[in-house]
């Protein structure tokens, strides 16, 4: 995270230092000055997840969720509004306990390097493929991990309030529930050579992703890829499911349940479809119904005519 904090030292920070009280300006004048660099970094941190949540989610929400999911039975009242304030009151926790990884990075404890030449294309490329690996199968036994009775209680069953998640569902959590799924992420730059800039737009793209898998929008149907059907089953169902990007652990541990039912019936390419087919039925039971009680009327009024008739 070394290459935003110099950018926002350029652009923000060292300006903002300016105004501190002037005993505090032997430490804030100094951009390598570890007391901070750690303030900005939870600058830095706490509105950068802000940004990572509310403009991919508030875009998914619009363009992406499906609207009908909101009259499912299983969809709570006010739902999003909760779903937002969790994760707002999350953020302070996570980002706090986040930024002790980037300021390790910072001050060069990691191997994240600046330039592909220090290590080559094939290096490069290689380590992306890893990168995905690695925190995939991380991720999985992590996730995983934290459904075990112990940890489940007191740590994620808050992000399984959301029978029916939507994209505001993203960071709804235990602050350190995200921040433990986190952990691959940040481990691998210290453990492997990884290109800066790459690490920064993975960063970004796993929080986009993240907002995906909760939007309900269905675009695939690939067995191996975890799509959103996939984490719409794992938060029905609890026990299936638990993985990243793609299927492949769940199926190694026993926990792949395939969103048969999300597949045939919901996928995104097919709203226009299904909401055609839908508004024929509703009108056929409209029809079906108003000649069934226009039908039970005219048999009262026989059966009146037939009884005064009688009288």
């Amino acid at each position: 995270m070394d290459i935003l904090l110099n950018y926002l030292d350029d652009k923000a920070f060292n300006s903002l230092y300016t105004h501190l009280p002037a005993q505090l300006l032997p430490t804030f004048s100094d951009p390598t000055n570890p007391i901070r660099q750690f303030v900005s970094l939870y600058i830095m941190a706490f509105i950068g997840v802000h940004l990572v949540y509310f403009i991919p989610s508030t875009l998914s929400y619009i363009f992406l969720f499906d609207k009908e999911l909101e009259k499912h039975p299983k969809f709570l009242k006010n739902q999003i509004r909760k779903e937002i304030w969790l994760s707002v009151k999350s953020f302070p926790l996570l980002s706090l306990v986040t930024i002790l990884w980037f300021f390790g990075e910072v001050r060069g404890y990691s191997k994240l390097y600046h330039n592909v030449s220090d290590y080559g294309w094939p290096y490069f490329i290689f380590s992306i493929l890893f990168f995905i690996a690695f925190t995939d199968c991380g991720v999985y036994w992590i996730h995983r991990f934290e459904h075990h009775p112990s940890m489940y209680w007191w740590l994620h069953k808050q992000h399984h309030t959301w029978k029916v998640s939507t994209p505001f569902a993203s960071f709804a959590f235990h602050p350190l529930d995200g921040y433990f799924q986190s952990i691959p992420y940040h481990v691998f730059v210290y453990l492997f050579p990884f290109n800066s800039w790459a690490y920064l737009i993975a960063f970004v793209l796993i929080q986009m992703w993240t907002v995906s898998i909760h939007d309900g929008a269905y675009f695939t149907s690939h067995p191996w890829i975890n799509s959103s059907a996939h984490h719409s089953v794992h938060h029905l169902e609890f026990n299936y499911n638990y993985g990243q990007y793609f299927t492949l652990w769940d199926r190694i541990g026993g926990s792949y349940r395939r969103p048969t039912e999300m597949f045939e019936n919901d996928m995104f390419w097919d709203r226009g479809t299904q909401k055609k087919e839908r508004e024929e039925e509703e009108k056929v039971e409209v029809e079906v119904n108003g000649k069934v009680v226009h039908e039970k009327e005219g048999m009262k009024l026989r059966k009146g005519g037939a009884v005064a008739k009688a009288e």
